[in-house]
């Protein structure tokens, strides 16, 4: 007899484990075992969440190296779903096979799974060659000779039966041969995946949602989604009683559907009294200073739209008296030493702004200055609320009377919202995300490398885009029903957002020197950013390098070129300005690319998400639309007017009512790194893993020291608070 050690980890993810009973079959080049089911003292607890359990399996005799494994499951009792991570079978000959899953499993059907190692651009038994000798005459290596694909049969001939032929030994030669090649050519095309494939691409297809805008995958009900990538029971209980719980707080306080304006500021307080942050307490101290205006877009949710000023625009007739009239400095010195810097909301020019409860709302297009003191702090000097200068568009100043001053800021804070909502959150992390999930679930196997290096960033993001797609950007969506930019505007502004995305600007490092930001202090989104892509990067790369020796080996992976093919195609409209890449020809290349997946998915997402409620918690702060016109002439503002152009009590709560949902992680969050281990079987990625999460928990150390010094913590690049996927 020839013992199989056949050992099965199961996922620590929520609802990962199962009750049911778990059938394995092992397949090698010299015969197949029998289908076993996998049964020990444990019993029904051998794999449940975060089991690891081995059991012992009989063959009469050796069947030699194994190729491939069957898995199934079948329903006891109760029936539920499993997450099995790997299969590991140590051979009576000593040697360990790895068998990479990491797929749940949710039916009865037989799922095949070959070994975790491979080549880049090769497939095991893709030439004759397979390693499976040619059977000799009358026999077969394999005892069933029948091979299942879902509920079809595709019989082939061999076993123990005779064949008879009616003519001479030649024809028996070829006949033999002939069904040799045949089993071959079936068993390559199987044993890789094809009929998978097939059924992949028919899974994950492209959709055009609106013209203009990134493709998202077709589903008409999230019963369409894959369970692979479908939340977690208690990710989809946690994600409904949150919005619930907000929803019914509202109701009970009269506001969710009150069309009444403010008329104190300090009942904005009573929103949610309860759901508060240490940051959003400070914000409601704190949102008039300018100091902190101008903090926040260095730190605040949209890091992304300051840059350094060497020239003022055209439209922005700034003059030295206006902004520094005691006279110590001047805008053309203070340019030249790097000190003046300079926001720019165009892409807001001429949007149609949204209606909200029948009443028109007003979304500016503003222009910011702001000027870097002797003592590095950056404080704003000048803020003209639309792109063209005329009369009736003042430009305002910090020596203006406090509510001018004010009024102008919170219509920049209300662009800024609309800006980073649409451009920065939702496209450049949703959107892009999902499109590079798509294209790795359509076109890569789940043994390549690069599903291994990227299956973790692609977790619920489907899902959270779907819901997106249904209950906030939809027609009868909170963010169309409340937000500025909601309706028509919405489509204008994100094909006007992609056409402005380039391949630099998603790259962090990249971007900070393209918008001159190299040594702007107390940038601390800058600072953690660039040392996670650097853990990113070389993590990648130690893991992409040992698979690819060299740039001939990226450019023959038919897969890896599919992959970046669809999201150049499908994410950037085929639009060859991005300089989004159409194909891999380097190493480099590949690894800077995937590195920009990664970081997109991960850090990028939590840096402009986790803190929407932190800066929007106070309304004033962030206001999602505006009721009122800009001023046309200074000295006509005052606090009642401000009240009165802020949005109404129910577009108030709903707004905040999403910003603290989409602030929320659930129970079952997975941060950046963590269950990587389960995709890489081989030992050098495996220490490539291992290192990389050293690193990231030595860069959250320093991170938590430093705030401790930090009026303001800056926890969003933290590590430990970023998720590995757009997942919420």
């Amino acid at each position: 007899m020839a013992d199989y050690q056949v050992t099965v980890s199961t996922s620590y993810l929520d609802d990962a484990g199962t009750c049911d009973h778990v059938f394995i079959k092992l397949v090698g080049k010299d015969g197949e075992s029998k289908r076993t089911r996998l049964m020990d003292s444990k019993g029904e607890s051998s794999f449940i969440r975060g089991a690891v359990s081995t059991f012992t399996m009989s063959c009469p005799a050796s069947i030699g190296k194994l190729v491939l494994i069957e898995l199934e499951k079948q329903p006891s009792q109760n029936p539920d779903k499993w997450f099995p991570t790997k299969v590991e079978v140590k051979s009576p000959e000593g040697d360990t096979f790895k068998f990479l899953i990491c797929r749940w499993i949710t039916d009865s059907e037989v799922y095949r799974f070959r070994e975790g190692i491979e080549e880049p651009g090769k497939r095991p038994f893709e030439k004759l060659d397979t390693g499976i000798p040619p059977p000799e005459e009358g026999t077969s290596n394999f005892a069933s000779d029948r091979w299942q694909t879902g509920r079809r049969e595709l019989r082939l001939g061999g076993g123990t039966d005779k064949m008879i032929f009616q003519q001479n030994r030649v024809v028996v030669e070829e006949t033999r041969m002939a069904t040799y090649e045949a089993q071959s050519a079936y068993f390559s095309k199987w044993l890789w995946g094809l009929p998978d494939r097939n059924q992949r691409e028919r899974d994950y297809r492209w959709y055009e949602h609106a013209e203009g805008i990134p493709h998202c995958m077709k589903a008409e009900d999230l019963s369409d989604l894959p369970s692979e990538v479908q939340f977690s029971f208690t990710k989809d209980a946690e994600f409904k009683l949150t919005a619930a719980a907000g929803l019914a707080e509202l109701y009970l306080k009269g506001l969710a559907d009150s069309r009444e304006n403010w008329t104190c500021i300090d009942d904005i307080k009573g929103v949610f009294r309860s759901k508060r942050t240490d940051i959003s307490d400070y914000v409601q101290e704190h949102w008039k200073e300018d100091a902190f205006f101008a903090y926040q877009f260095l730190n605040g949710v949209n890091p992304i739209l300051i840059r350094r000023c060497s020239a003022l625009p055209d439209n922005f007739p700034v003059t030295d008296d206006m902004v520094f009239p005691s006279g110590h400095f001047s805008l053309e010195n203070e340019m030249e030493k790097g000190n003046i810097f300079l926001c720019d909301y165009k892409r807001l020019d001429g949007l149609k702004a949204n209606t909200i409860n029948g009443k028109q709302q007003y979304l500016m297009a503003p222009l910011v200055l702001l000027h870097k003191t002797p003592d590095d702090k950056l404080m704003s000097i000048a803020i003209q609320l639309k792109q063209t200068p005329a009369e009736d568009n003042p430009i305002f100043l910090p020596t203006d009377s406090e509510y001018d001053w004010l009024t102008a800021k919170i219509f920049v804070r209300s662009a800024d919202f609309n800006e980073h909502q649409v451009n920065v959150h939702l496209l450049r992390t949703h959107l892009l995300a999902e499109v590079f999930a798509v294209s790795l679930l359509r076109n890569v196997p789940r043994t390549h490398p690069l599903y291994k290096v990227l299956a973790a960033h692609t977790r619920y993001t489907l899902h959270i885009n779907f819901l997106a797609r249904d209950g906030l950007i939809s027609e009868t969506g909170v963010f169309t029903k409340f937000a500025a930019s909601g309706g028509e505007g919405l489509v204008t502004l994100l094909k006007r957002s992609l056409s402005s995305v380039t391949y630099s600007s998603l790259c962090i490092p990249d971007d900070i020197a393209e918008r001159g930001l190299e040594d702007v202090p107390n940038f601390y989104y800058r600072d953690d950013g660039l040392k996670l892509w650097d853990n990113i990067h070389r993590f990648v790369q130690g893991v992409l390098g040992f698979y690819y020796k060299n740039n001939d080996a990226v450019q023959k992976d038919n897969d890896l070129q599919k992959w970046i093919g669809d999201i150049f195609e499908h994410g950037f409209l085929s639009q060859e300005g991005t300089g989004i890449p159409q194909s891999f020809t380097t190493v480099t290349e590949l690894v800077k690319f995937v590195t920009m997946v990664i970081f997109t998915c991960s850090a990028q997402h939590s840096a402009v998400n986790a803190g929407q409620y932190d800066y929007g918690g106070w309304m004033p702060n962030t206001p999602t639309s505006l009721q009122l016109p800009p001023p046309t002439k200074k000295g006509k503002t005052s606090e009642a007017t401000m009240l009165q152009t802020l949005p109404d009590m129910g577009t108030t709560a709903n707004g905040m009512a999403v910003m603290w949902l989409l602030s929320k992680p659930s129970s079952d969050f997975v941060g950046l790194g963590e269950s990587l281990e389960d995709h890489h079987s081989e030992e050098i990625p495996s220490r490539h893993v291992t290192a990389f999460q050293g690193e990231l928990q030595a860069l959250s150390a320093r991170i938590k020291i430093r705030n401790k010094s930090l009026e303001v913590p800056y926890t969003y690049m933290d590590p430990a608070v970023i998720e590995n996927s757009v997942a919420i």
